[in-house]
């Protein structure tokens, strides 16, 4: 039986995604690097170490990831503020969950200084969460399952208790190898690209509680 949610954040309640990319091509403009929005698609889900070197790899630059990141982190903090947008029923499936007696967990591959501005500027505070996990509590990222089984066992439940709502390849994969339940929303990528989760829904507005529970 179902017993916990476990949400990605970034694409799945909050339209960050378009932020975290213009924020990562400003830092990289600054380095003296042109890059595009395309180059930064195969590494969503998988933590902005990850979604930055991956990118700095394919481009022969050689970057301080530590201070990148930090940059990024600056520049789409600024943003947040004025841009940043849960996704519409985001906010309102949440709470529809917990009403229906399910734990409710962050688990985003983002680290805890982007987690708490996102969930703060959407109006679901880190407070009103069962459990969250960042990027800093597990040594594997997704694609790995660790971050969701991290989120499992703080919330005392076996993998088989938990589904996963997810946007990206990534974190469906990680999901899958968690050995928990994956719903995710086309949000992101296609339909027809998240055909390992075992239901995708074009939008989070468009989830039921059912959808998580199998029924």
């Amino acid at each position: 039986m179902i017993k916990a949610v476990i949400f990605d954040m970034d694409g799945v309640l909050t339209d960050s995604e378009p932020l975290i990319c213009a924020a990562a091509m400003a830092m990289f403009k600054e380095q003296g690097c042109q890059v595009k929005p395309a180059d930064f698609r195969p590494f969503v889900g998988t933590g902005e170490n990850r979604y930055i070197g991956g990118v700095a790899e394919r481009y022969g630059l050689a970057l301080d990831i530590a201070a990148a990141k930090k940059r990024t982190y600056e520049l789409y903090l600024a943003m947040v503020p004025s841009r940043l947008k849960a996704f519409p029923g985001a906010v309102a499936f949440v709470r529809e969950c917990r009403r229906h007696g399910l734990k409710t967990a962050i688990a985003s591959s983002a680290d805890w200084i982007k987690v708490e501005a996102n969930l703060n500027g959407i109006g679901l505070p880190p407070a009103e969460w069962t459990t969250l996990v960042t990027a800093e509590d597990v040594v594997h990222r997704k694609p790995a399952p660790d971050i969701f089984l991290a989120a499992a066992s703080k919330m005392g439940f076996q993998p088989d208790q938990c589904v996963v709502v997810e946007d990206a390849i990534n974190g469906i994969e990680a999901a899958r190898a968690a050995g928990m339940r994956c719903v995710a929303v086309a949000q992101t990528f296609p339909e027809h690209l998240l055909t390992q989760a075992n239901l995708t829904r074009p939008s989070v507005d468009q989830l039921t509680v059912n959808d998580l529970l199998g029924g």
